[in-house]
């Protein structure tokens, strides 16, 4: 999870008492006819496509100013690697182009245009790795998406790549985790907690689903199980900075407000966000 997811939801905890917001949220402008038009870098938020050709979806929304803006670099770059990609001549040129314009589209964190090409990529050369690629980059796109409908769409578009990544190696647990967070957005999320157990049956330390389980737990309300799956977290990787913090959420909700307290000031000293620090001391009070 992102640090402005972080950041939000100690928001929500704090002005409503619950912990609602996954997956994070990011913009989406589309209506955009040039690139060139948006060379400034405060003119492209993070997670926004252009009008590349093909339909992403418009979106918009007040996290817009969460978010980095791609580099005038990077949409130089972007700029390149389009005009080399329109200016082939046939499909196979293009096929060989696309890994070229996906990666630059994801180095401008245009999530969801990296996946597109990164699967016209996959569909032509086929192979685990490159269906992966495409896979992460609609993974990305999904969890910064702004509306849950754009989230559908983009968590489905990630579970149709990742499916042909565990066809091939059904061990790949990090794709596994991708796709069963991609359920909890839709009207099946037990399909995505069943998943989560399923790979922490297969690895009991792996991190990344030891995390979501507890982020799924506080969103239910169930504290305890929460502060259960953050502690095992902890004790794998004592440097799990969200892990730490949200074991103090998690303690905090269950009464135990002194060891919540001693991981909150933990937490201060793991990290020199401003903003989370900003944010802790706002639950410090809380507390106090």
């Amino acid at each position: 999870m992102k640090r402005n997811q972080i950041l939000i939801v100690v928001a929500a905890i704090v002005l409503v008492g619950v912990l609602f917001f996954l997956p994070k949220v990011v913009v989406n402008e589309e209506d955009k006819s040039n690139l060139a038009k948006s060379e400034s870098p405060a003119a492209t938020p993070e997670g926004h496509s252009e009008d590349d050709g093909h339909d992403h979806g418009a979106e918009a929304g007040a996290a817009t100013e969460a978010h980095m803006t791609a580099s005038p670099e990077q949409l130089l770059a972007l700029t390149t690697a389009r005009a080399k990609y329109n200016k082939a001549s046939d499909e196979q040129t293009r096929n060989r182009v696309a890994p070229e314009l996906a990666e630059a589209y994801a180095n401008a964190a245009k999530y969801d245009s990296a996946g597109y090409y990164y699967e016209i990529a996959a569909n032509a050369r086929g192979g685990e790795k490159s269906y992966k690629r495409a896979g992460d980059a609609y993974y990305e796109a999904f969890t910064f998406a702004a509306t849950q409908e754009r989230a559908s769409e983009l968590g489905a578009k990630a579970r149709s790549m990742y499916e042909q990544v565990l066809k091939n190696n059904p061990t790949d647990l990090d794709a596994k985790t991708n796709v069963a967070m991609t359920y909890i957005a839709t009207t099946n999320p037990m399909q995505g907690i069943t998943l989560l157990r399923e790979v922490i049956a297969s690895d009991p330390n792996n991190e990344k689903a030891l995390f979501n389980l507890g982020i799924l737990s506080m969103q239910s309300n169930q504290y305890d199980k929460a502060a259960e799956r953050f502690q095992k977290l902890v004790s794998v990787n004592p440097a799990h900075v969200e892990g730490t913090f949200y074991l103090a959420v998690s303690l905090a909700e269950t009464g135990q407000k002194e060891d919540a307290k001693a991981l909150f000031t933990k937490v201060k000293g793991m990290s020199s966000d401003p903003a989370l620090t900003a944010s802790v001391d706002e639950y410090l009070a809380r507390l106090n």
